[in-house]
């Protein structure tokens, strides 16, 4: 290997110096710069293709002192009842309820200066799942696609038989369903496929993944041609579009009933005692599972949704109760992907609504439970992301020293879209019409995140 004695300088194009000279040295065995930079481009596109995503949603708001950003050295009203942990890097610390994040924390990176300033729960939902705000506690539809819609319709599943976006245990945003993971102007063909349920059950069953009793899966094929020519036939005057979502939706559900690939990667019975163990036995562990199943058969996207974060009331209990069962879906999850190969094509995300008032609370709401808790806040929030490429072990931006908002380099719920459309491969300049006709951009204002990849 020839040994430069000057440090790499970037071109104009991005290529460095030593890019330039290695290729030179390649292009004496046949290889030119331009190819060099075409096989690039084209290794790129392949990673994108074969890229997944997985967001773990903790619905409700989930307190960021309590999580990814303590505040040890605050007054005990704004740091709470828990203690810090060190972790594997130097300098990061995590809540003590984290131990399995701490082991692992080479491999994560946390943002701790997300903020929104927005302190309603459907309008923050909304703009955390689909970058843009729109939707508000006074007007409940979907404004906007969720990210996970978008990149659904763009990409596609990753193999025939599966399909490309699918949410479970419970998919909802602050109780509604999909809610703001759905395809709003999108339409419905491009909502997660409801895998709800719980699968730590042992009769936890996918709804409408099996054939019917009694039913010749070969008489499927002549009945799906009779659909497939009434559907067409329908489509010509339906100037809605609905039709074209419709039809989409059937010909996705007909080769997933009549394939074997989505009911075997749905069956946790595959998988070994000890892993499922690790994985945590419980609704939210066994879906984190799941989740890593369903990207290894082919599914693009992957909603978990985790209930119960609003914690207004009783903080230390509450969160003694869930955070522990995160922390082992979530680093099972990552070390999972990682023994298998499968961690640098699938991007982990784990967020919430909004975090929680860095001051501690006298009791809740009027009426509710009297211990202390911690209400809404938008100011600022912690996000976790593993996988995908990403440079762990790294924190991006930070809180002031009670956790009250950014302190440096703020982040929007749009920058986090934008990084996962350029990691999959999409333009965020992409549009796509709105109900009224009007051509909306799916990056909307966000600026990718260049620390993150």
């Amino acid at each position: 290997m020839l040994t430069l004695p000057w440090q790499p300088v970037r071109t104009s194009d991005g290529v460095t110096r030593r890019s330039v000279l290695r290729a030179g040295v390649l292009g004496l065995a046949g290889l030119s710069l331009p190819e060099l930079l075409r096989s690039r481009a084209a290794a790129g596109a392949a990673a994108a293709d074969d890229m997944s995503v997985i967001l773990v949603w903790l619905d409700g708001g989930p307190p960021q002192h309590e999580t990814y950003d303590p505040k040890p050295e605050a007054p005990v009203e704004f740091r709470g009842p828990l203690k810090a942990m060190s972790t594997r890097v130097p300098g990061i610390r995590v809540s003590e309820l984290m131990p399995e994040h701490a082991r692992m924390m080479d491999k994560i990176a946390l943002i701790r200066s997300m903020h929104h300033d927005n302190g309603d729960h459907f309008a923050a939902a909304h703009w955390m799942l689909t970058g843009y705000l729109g939707s508000t506690s006074t007007d409940l539809s979907p404004q906007y696609p969720s990210a996970g819609s978008v990149i659904a319709k763009i990409k596609g599943a990753k193999r025939p038989g599966m399909p490309a976006y699918v949410g479970l245990p419970n998919t909802h945003s602050v109780g509604l369903v999909p809610g703001y993971h759905g395809g709003a102007y999108l339409g419905v063909a491009y909502n997660p496929f409801s895998a709800d349920g719980d699968p730590n059950s042992e009769s936890y069953a996918v709804p409408n993944l099996a054939i019917p009793a009694g039913v010749d899966p070969t008489r499927l094929t002549g009945r799906k041609g009779l659909l497939s020519a009434f559907d067409t036939s329908r489509r010509d005057v339906d100037a809605t579009g609905l039709m074209d979502g419709l039809d989409k939706f059937g010909r996705e559900a007909f080769e997933m009933v009549s394939g074997p690939a989505a009911r075997a990667a749905f069956d946790l019975t595959k998988e070994s005692p000890h892993l499922r163990d690790r994985y945590g036995r419980n609704s939210w562990g066994q879906s984190a599972l799941m989740a890593r199943r369903l990207v290894e058969a082919g599914v693009r996207f992957v909603t978990l949704t985790y209930s119960g974060w609003d914690m207004h009331s009783s903080i230390e209990r509450s969160v003694r109760n869930a955070v522990p069962m995160v922390d082992s879906a979530v680093a099972t999850l990552v070390d999972d992907l990682h023994v298998r190969g499968r961690l640098d094509s699938t991007i982990i995300v784990v967020m919430g609504e909004f975090g929680r008032t860095p001051r501690i609370n006298t009791g809740g709401v009027p009426g509710s439970d009297p211990v202390p808790g911690r209400d809404h806040w938008g100011d600022v929030m912690s996000v976790m992301i593993a996988g995908g490429g990403i440079r762990g072990g790294q924190v991006i931006g930070s809180s002031n020293s009670r956790g009250e908002v950014p302190k440096d380099r703020p982040v929007r719920p749009q920058d986090l879209i934008a990084s996962l459309y350029r990691k999959l491969g999409i333009d965020p300049e992409t549009s796509f019409d709105n109900r009224s006709g009007r051509p909306i951009t799916i990056g909307g204002s966000g600026k990718p995140i260049d620390e993150l990849f």
